[in-house]
């Protein structure tokens, strides 16, 4: 009988062990980007086969995104380092008499290539249009990724940029990643004060982001969520439980323009009706997208995006 038990207790161990081997592989590659030779990145949702095995036994190789689109219009490429030490890339894309400047964003994977058609559509309203990399992404140094905590800083360089051309001006937009990054930024560096901020599907919390990755792998909640984030901090050396953009908005008293598509599998209606609340302004505006999911609202229902935009951008100006 005692061997019995052991031989429980030892196989209890192992695959407790195990688990955590496989979980910590998760965090790792989550928040870490290969410098891209020939590797593309590819969703999850899309894997079949042994693609699908190996991503859930070792997580998914993320690439540096390459920037293989650019802005309709003339830019300028400009080089900035943050308050701890990278260096980032990112265009300016000057306007004639312009209104402002609008500085964007782009999501977890992505680049500055991914919202050129937002950048343009900013343009075409009149502004001057900034967009840069965050670190570990496009042309951007680094390789590790910290889901918007560390990224406060890239918020802050490029901020700094534009305020050093002397607009007064300055709208932020974000999308994903980047909107959940800009909630934090405002919270770490009061100094932050754009005139209006613009946010597009931003995760709740670092948990609730956590809870989206493994609905679209279609695993359960628990106990690996918790996992997740527990070797996530202990890998990239921070509390993880406090990055939660729905207490950074507490922090937002400027008009606020929140988005979000209905069929979104990863940020969920829950999270996004949390942010909304807690939002500190009463200027604050919430437009659904009933045919959208986590993409570019934009590009998937154009017309309400441009009316959306449009409208919050010529409110109270």
């Amino acid at each position: 009988m005692k061997k019995l038990f052991k031989g429980i207790g030892a196989t209890v161990v192992t695959l407790v062990l195990s688990l955590n081997v496989i979980v910590a592989f998760h965090a790792y590659k989550f928040t870490h980007f290969y410098d891209n030779k020939t590797g593309a990145n590819k969703k999850y949702e899309l894997m079949s086969g042994w693609d699908e095995a190996k991503a859930l036994l070792f997580g998914v190789d993320y690439y540096k995104a390459k920037i293989n689109s650019k802005p309709g219009y003339a830019y300028q490429t400009f080089h900035i380092k943050t308050s701890d030490g990278f260096l980032l890339e990112g265009w300016y894309i000057p306007k004639d008499s312009a209104r402002g400047t609008v500085i964007l964003f782009h999501g977890h994977g992505g680049s500055r290539s991914n919202i050129v058609t937002e950048a343009n559509a900013f343009h075409n309203f009149g502004y001057n249009v900034c967009m840069t990399d965050f670190r570990a992404h496009g042309k951007s140094e680094g390789n590790t990724c910290t889901i918007g905590f560390h990224e406060t800083a890239d918020v802050k360089a490029t901020y700094d940029y534009v305020v050093s051309k002397g607009e007064k001006n300055i709208i932020l937009y974000g999308i994903s990643l980047g909107a959940a990054t800009i909630t934090k930024a405002m919270t770490d560096y009061p100094d932050i004060h754009p005139s209006k901020v613009i946010l597009e599907m931003p995760f709740g919390s670092l948990k609730d982001a956590v809870k989206g990755k493994l609905r679209i792998m279609h695993l359960p909640s628990q106990p690996l969520t918790d996992l997740l984030i527990f070797w996530g901090g202990v890998e990239q050396g921070f509390w993880t439980y406090h990055l939660a953009p729905t207490q950074y908005v507490k922090n937002i008293h400027v008009p606020v323009l929140l988005q979000w598509g209905k069929k979104d599998v990863r940020v969920t209606e829950p999270e996004i009706d949390s942010v909304y609340k807690n939002i500190a302004t009463t200027q604050k505006h919430l437009v659904i997208y009933n045919r959208s999911g986590h993409e570019s609202l934009l590009q998937n229902e154009p017309e309400k995006w441009l009316k959306s935009i449009k409208s919050f951008l010529n409110k109270n100006s």
